[in-house]
Parts: C-alpha cells; sequence; structure tokens
C-alpha cells in the first residue's frame, strides 16, 4: 500500500481501527468508504458528505477519481466482501431511502451511517480519539437498533404451526410466502416443508435431514428450487421455482431438477408459480410439459401442462 494516495492509506487505517475483519483491509475497501463519503483526492475529512451509492456508481467513482479500474465481474466482490461488511458493522445503510426494496433490485443503494459520518469527519483533527472512543462504546446499541429496523422490513412466512421465518422483501419473497401459506395447504395438505431458498440468503431454511431419508443429498453448490415441499400423503417431492421476472421450470431447468433429485424415493412434481397470470402470459412459451404451474392471484386452480392425462369434463360446482 505504500504506493497508494495517502487518503486511500488512511480510509485503510479507518477500517482497522473500527474493528472490521482482515478481508476488509484493502484497497477496495478503502475506496469503497471514500465512495461512500464522496472523498475525492484533493478535499479534507470535515468536509465528507453521504451521498446514495449503488455498487456500479461506487465502482465508476473509484475509476473516475482514483484511476482505479475494476472488471465488471468483481461487482459481487464490492457487495458481498466489502458492501454487507460495512453494514453488518453498522458503518454503512443499505436502502435508506426505501428499507423495503427488494434485496435483488437494481436501484439498491448504501449510505454512510449518520454517526460514523459525524465521526469521519473529524479524523486528523484532536477531537478524533475522544469521538472515537465514544462512537465505538455505542456501535453495540446503533448494531441493535438498525438490526431491529431491517427485520421490520423482512417477510414472515409461517412454515409450521407457531413457527415462523423471515425472507427478504421483495415480490419474490411475497410469492415464496403464498406458495406455502396458500398453494401447500390446497394442494399438498400437511405437506413438510424441506427447502426454502431467499435472495438474501440463499439456504434460509432447509430440512437437510428429511431430504437425506428420501436419498437426495445436496450441497451448497447445487442449484435448488425456491421451494421443496414432501407431500408424505402421496409420497411426493413438490419442486417449486417462484417467478417474478425470471426463471420458470423451462426444458432445461426440468432437467437440472430431475438430475439433481435422481436419487429421491419420492415422486417429483415439478411446479412453477408466478403472482398473477399477466406474469405468467410472459412465459408461456418456455413452460416445459409434465408440469403444474400455479398463479397466486387465482390460489385455488392448478393449471396442467401434461396433455390428455387431465382430459374429462369438469363438474358444474
Amino acid at each position: 500500500m505504500s504506493n497508494a494516495h495517502p487518503l486511500i492509506e488512511s480510509a485503510r487505517q479507518i477500517i482497522i481501527t473500527l474493528g472490521l475483519s482482515r478481508k476488509q483491509h484493502n484497497e477496495r475497501s478503502a475506496l469503497c468508504l471514500l465512495a461512500l463519503l464522496n472523498m475525492t483526492p484533493n478535499i479534507s475529512w470535515h468536509e465528507a458528505e453521504n451521498p446514495l451509492l449503488g455498487i456500479t456508481p461506487i465502482m465508476d467513482w473509484v475509476r473516475e477519481h482514483y484511476h482505479k479500474d475494476y472488471a465488471p465481474n468483481t461487482r459481487e466482490t464490492f457487495r458481498r466482501q466489502t458492501m454487507h461488511q460495512f453494514c453488518d458493522a453498522g458503518i454503512a445503510l443499505y436502502n435508506p431511502d426505501r428499507p423495503d426494496r427488494p434485496v435483488n433490485s437494481p436501484k439498491a443503494v448504501y449510505q454512510i451511517e449518520p454517526n460514523a459520518l459525524a465521526l469521519l469527519r473529524t479524523f486528523g483533527t484532536p477531537a478524533w480519539p475522544d469521538k472515537l472512543a465514544a462512537y465505538l462504546s455505542e456501535t453495540e446499541t446503533l448494531l441493535a437498533r438498525y438490526t431491529q429496523e431491517r427485520m421490520q422490513n423482512r417477510i414472515p412466512v409461517n412454515i409450521a404451526p407457531g413457527k415462523s421465518i423471515n425472507l427478504s422483501p421483495g415480490g419474490h419473497s411475497e410469492l415464496i410466502r403464498a406458495i406455502i401459506e396458500e398453494f401447500a395447504p390446497r394442494f399438498a395438505p400437511d405437506s413438510l416443508l424441506v427447502y426454502v431458498g431467499d435472495t438474501g440468503d440463499k439456504w434460509r431454511y432447509f430440512n437437510a435431514a428429511l431430504l437425506s431419508k428420501l436419498g437426495v443429498n445436496v450441497d451448497s453448490h447445487g442449484k435448488m428450487p425456491d421451494v421443496v415441499l414432501y407431500f408424505s400423503a402421496k409420497n411426493w417431492l413438490l419442486l417449486v421455482e417462484s417467478v417474478t421476472s425470471h426463471g420458470p421450470v423451462d426444458g432445461k431447468r426440468h432437467n437440472e431438477l430431475t438430475s439433481l433429485f435422481a436419487t429421491a424415493s419420492a415422486g417429483l412434481v415439478y411446479v412453477t408459480a408466478f403472482p398473477n397470470r399477466a406474469v405468467m402470459g410472459r412465459y408461456l412459451g418456455e413452460i416445459a410439459w409434465e408440469t403444474e404451474v400455479w398463479v397466486a392471484d387465482a390460489p385455488s386452480h392448478l393449471i396442467h401442462f401434461n396433455g390428455v392425462r387431465f382430459l374429462g369434463p369438469y363438474n358444474s360446482v
């Protein structure tokens, strides 16, 4: 780091002082901190600002002001190896302008936390040591408050009597909740939840013991469907994809799921769930045969892509 701009080195030292792990003691994280403060090379710490910035704007800012050009495919590294930790440490806030914004939204933004901003504006001044000590003594309280605020924006899902999990905010999670609370009781009553994915935590719920008992062992590299249910009355595994913007059970996905669950002792049922028929209409040409489709705004109906298997008259109700 000896050839780094003095502000980059100062930012790195601040990150160390604030107690972040060694994985954030690097130039990338230092530049992210400078971007969040709009600390261009020729300004002083007391002039630090607090813009709202997404990952790509942060990378663009770094390139423009410090001539550090990171490849586009490092966006996830910025997000997962720096910004997540900044938020966890309370240095930055995630979507403070709209806390219920979906996790995978392209409009996601970060902003320096107000108390951290006030502290960092004193860096290099006689006030810094005392302000730092006061800030560190309050960090636990601040983190508890922001954790509680984040949880208030999450989506609760009842997965069993008296038991629930929380999913990241957004339409994808709302549809997953409908699958578990509306689809399952209607079409697989008393089924057991095996797996739930989340945009913020892919393995949000996983009953590995039950799946193993059914002959399937998967690891974190397996591309699981969004929801897996075990309908014990029929000995079926229901593999459900929640589709709000992409990802129906098309021919390719059907083959992937068949391979992933090839050793299952239970029969496999492939289901694509949509929030409404308008979204479904965009994917009709992609949905694989021998699968089922469920639409959340018409929860009592199921659409079978199964040819003559279900051909026949319906009794009027």
